[in-house]
């Protein structure tokens, strides 16, 4: 049996999740579903692929994501259906599942959905319409190619990695989580100490072993290094911004 991991930006408000999750089971009454989130900032690709990324691996092999943060609904935009390793992607081809694809470092067998999906009175929920009924019949062991044509996956997302030197990386903030701690894009290593606005930063195992009302850093759960207080809240408390600069260095040097 097949698990369905749905990521989203729909929040719970309206109703979105609740009508996909109608449709999967329509179609597969013995599916299993699993809500990864659905509180992705909404239109935020980058922000939903950097969860996804970070996640994906601790589901069962062939387990099927249904990701939907898609400002481009019913646009040009191609609806695909993706198998890379153990895992399958279904959802918009804007660079949503880009940054999972690359961690999972297999060529992406990739088709266009031109089948299962249902009819439509209007172009404004693929999620419903055509992303859900084609993960549902996939989930009853429907083979891949018969969702449509193959087709070469693009990669999309403008991902800037970290620059390595030799005794130090530099990166920068791209993410807060629920708790105010900021994400890098440097990714989890052993580091001496960090700089950031020009002060030196401790570097620690957890949490509470941080400096109070101190800005630390931390090997964080998404596999990056990240910026946090303490029982705290470091974005609102020393005004962290997106894009701001953090450098990591191997050595005290």
């Amino acid at each position: 049996m097949s698990l369905i991991v749905l990521l989203t930006d729909f929040g719970t408000k309206d109703g979105f999740v609740g009508a996909v999750k109608g449709v999967l089971l329509s179609i597969n009454p013995y599916c299993q579903i699993v809500d990864l989130t659905h509180e992705v900032e909404p239109f935020n690709v980058m922000e939903g692929a950097l969860i996804l990324k970070a996640h994906y691996r601790y589901f069962p092999k062939g387990s099927i994501f249904l990701g939907v943060v898609d400002p481009g609904v019913g646009s040009e935009r191609k609806a695909i259906a993706v198998r890379c390793g153990a895992y399958t992607f279904v959802g918009p081809m804007n660079g949503l599942f880009d940054l999972a694809l690359r961690d999972i470092a297999m060529p992406p067998e990739c088709y266009l959905i031109e089948n299962f999906t249902l009819p439509r009175i209007n172009q404004t929920f693929h999620g419903r319409d055509v992303f859900a009924p084609v993960c549902g019949y996939l989930s009853k062991g429907v083979p891949l190619q018969m969702v449509g044509r193959r087709i070469e996956y693009e990669f999309l997302l403008e991902w800037e990695k970290a620059k390595e030197f030799k005794d130090k990386i530099e990166g920068k903030v791209i993410h807060f989580d629920r708790y105010g701690n900021a994400i890098t894009n440097v990714p989890c290593g052993k580091y001496s100490h960090a700089i950031f606005r020009g002060q030196k930063l401790k570097v620690v195992r957890y949490f509470l072993e941080g400096e109070r009302e101190q800005i630390n850093a931390v090997c964080g759960s998404f596999g990056y290094m990240e910026l946090f207080v303490p029982m705290g809240n470091a974005k609102e408390r020393f005004g962290i911004s997106l894009g701001e600069k953090v450098c990591f260095f191997t050595s005290e040097v």
